[in-house]
């Protein structure tokens, strides 16, 4: 996986390659061809989205169709946000929406896209390309008048492939002050995905709050080398606790039921976990997607879409991210100065007079288990 530009580049130009109108018929065809994307779709795994009419609109001609097109299956919190808000904006009646999950392999992506275009033609695409980049972005050129937006390890692609991630450094440096002013040990435990820079970067982050409410902690770092894997997650966190971190912090999943079992004090990722161990969880670094999907579909609706980095839209000031309310009903006290400092230093992030670093070099130290 290449590293990501920091770099945002947005622009409205117009569209100058045949965008799809708004209003389209369906294609002759389509009933017989659902018949064929139904068995593609299980054949790979995932659901063809015909079970989410609850999210769909009613089928108004001037609605925007989006397809998610996920690598894994929606308990992995990352692509669980992006489906959480798509699943929101249709509701909303803005978007009609189909999905299809666990689409692990670069074959059962391109497959599945292909299908999905030839037998739903939708005007925007929005998944995640990280386990199959290449393919990905050879089927979004071989359709230039379909809207791709990607989580994606590059840049975006002209003319149609936009890139997104998670760029969640700022909840993660407050969640790191929590950490830091919690720890009785001094010693911090993260189990995180892999050391490549999107993970990095929310990982250092973390690090550099912990330090600013608690300079002499220590931050244990393990990278399972996978993006869905909670039984060896659960593992790293065990060994951290075994190594004498009092603190956890969940960038994947599994970490919370180690916590939880251990009576430790956990942070969730991706979306508000504390329902997972209510007396535990102290707070989660929360990824907001509609804006990025907002953006998207009003491009396509008005007929500037083009390709472009969307990674500001999940910048907090920007309301794509945020820092979960503060769980005051944990099994240990929070102190009440603690979470001062950290609604201060958020104050500080929201009107700009203080910014995130954002560094994605692997943590110092860290260890990777798992295969």
């Amino acid at each position: 996986m290449s590293s990501r530009s920091s770099t945002v580049s947005m622009s409205s130009t117009e569209q100058t390659t045949g965008r799809r109108r708004r209003g389209r018929q369906a294609r002759p065809g389509l009933v017989a061809g659902l018949a064929v994307s139904a068995l593609v779709l299980a054949a790979c795994g995932g659901t063809t989205g015909e079970e989410d009419t609850s999210s769909s609109s009613s089928g108004d001609d001037d609605t925007i169709s989006v397809f998610g097109a996920f690598a894994t299956p929606l308990e992995e919190p990352w692509d669980g946000a992006i489906h959480a808000a798509l699943t929101s904006v249709a509701d909303d009646g803005e978007i009609e929406y189909q999905h299809v999950d666990d689409l692990g392999t670069a074959d059962e992506m391109e497959r599945a896209l292909r299908d999905i275009i030839a037998t739903e033609d939708p005007d925007i695409i929005i998944g995640d390309a990280f386990a199959a980049e290449e393919a990905v972005r050879e089927v979004a050129a071989e359709f230039p008048d379909t809207a791709f937006a990607f989580g994606s390890g590059g840049t975006e692609q002209a003319p149609n492939f936009s890139v997104f991630d998670n760029w969640l450094q700022d909840p993660a440096y407050l969640s790191g002050m929590l950490a830091g002013g919690l720890t009785k040990t001094g010693t911090i435990g993260v189990v995180g995905a892999m050391p490549i820079p999107e993970v990095n970067r929310i990982v250092n982050a973390f690090t550099a709050g912990a330090q600013e409410t608690n300079p002499s902690a220590t931050v244990t770092v393990s990278f399972i080398n996978s993006f869905f894997d909670p039984a060896t997650a659960k593992q790293a966190a065990e060994a951290a606790v075994a190594g004498g971190a009092d603190v956890l912090f969940a960038e994947r999943d599994g970490v919370i039921a180690a916590a939880e079992e251990k009576g430790l004090p956990v942070f969730g990722m991706m979306v508000d976990q504390q329902e997972q161990a209510p007396e535990h969880v102290v707070s989660s670094l929360v990824w907001d997607m509609r804006p990025t999907i907002e953006a998207v579909v009003a491009a396509v609706a008005d007929g500037s879409y083009e390709a472009s980095n969307l990674a500001e839209y999940s910048f907090m000031k920007n309301g794509g991210s945020s820092l979960a309310p503060i769980n005051t009903g944990t099994a240990f006290p929070i102190p009440a100065e603690l979470i001062a400092a950290v609604e201060e230093r958020q104050a500080a992030i929201m009107d700009g007079s203080f910014e995130t670093p954002v560094n994605e070099d692997e943590p110092a130290g860290s260890t990777t288990v798992g295969e």
